[in-house]
């Protein structure tokens, strides 16, 4: 158990998938979070799920919690950073997860002595199996690194980064759920249309895509060899790998992640 009292500003979808890890793996006990937010049925949801304690007052977070993280939309960082200049004390640890927003802008908002860790958690960590990339500020020290990683292996896999590459980071894995998520739904409806009741259709795409990223990461082998020993010549898997290639599959999930970089280039400049 984490012997750190942790405070959340934004009690949104991430703060809650966040703070519900923590609590179902008992890094932390409820009482010990505390999570503000300006809106009322976000605070009553949050309280709900994860029996942690909330408040519509962010400095109340900044006051009592030992480690801060910033669970916000980037559209309403400068005026967060407002509301914190000069509050926060170098005893703290920051763990910034708004996305686009880069340690400098970070660091001169919240202080030079501040202690700040930039990371990018995916929803997925509702349910402990989320991925969560990180890149350290300059005044953090080994100890930190540790005590990030405990918050953060509690709700899955965390690996540490470069922070020049954490909007691509956003792209991939932060957006990614939702491309995957679309993916799946795709799979289903393709079902569907050819017969399959739609409840059998979702399990069996479902337990496909569970399945095959099994695969990948318990055999640690390409992607492109997996799916070469599915792929019989002349068989059913080429015919509707060759439509994917027709269709421009590959080139969408391109473009895809080239936006979604795109945007938190975008939103990194907004926010200086």
């Amino acid at each position: 158990m984490l012997n750190k009292r942790i405070g959340m500003i934004g009690a949104g979808q991430m703060a809650l998938a966040l703070a519900a890890g923590f609590v179902r793996k008992g890094l932390v006990p409820p009482e010990y979070i505390l999570a503000s937010d300006p809106l009322e049925n976000a605070r009553q949801r949050f309280q709900e799920v994860t029996g942690a304690r909330v408040t519509d007052n962010n400095l109340e977070v900044v006051r009592t919690q030992d480690i801060i993280i910033l669970a916000i939309k980037p559209q309403v960082i400068s005026k967060v950073f407002e509301e914190l200049q000069g509050r926060i004390s170098p005893e703290k640890l920051v763990i910034s997860i708004v996305a686009g927003v880069t340690l400098e802008t970070l660091q001169r908002a919240l202080g030079e002595n501040a202690r700040i860790i930039r990371a990018m958690p995916n929803t997925p960590a509702l349910v402990g199996s989320g991925i969560t990339a990180y890149a350290v500020g300059k005044n953090i020290q080994p100890a930190d690194v540790q005590t990030v990683e405990a918050i953060l292996s509690a709700v899955g896999v965390t690996v540490q980064v470069e922070e020049r590459l954490m909007n691509a980071v956003t792209a991939v894995s932060g957006s990614g759920p939702a491309f995957v998520y679309l993916f799946i739904e795709a799979l289903v409806d393709a079902g569907v249309r050819h017969g399959l009741p739609r409840e059998l259709a979702r399990q069996l795409v479902v337990h496909t895509v569970r399945g095959a990223s099994e695969m990948v990461i318990q055999s640690g082998e390409h992607p492109a060899l997996l799916r070469d020993r599915v792929t019989s010549p002349g068989g059913t898997t080429i015919a509707g790998l060759a439509a994917l290639e027709t269709n421009g599959f590959r080139g969408a999930v391109f473009a895809a992640i080239e936006a979604a970089v795109q945007r938190a280039e975008e939103l990194s400049r907004g926010s200086r």
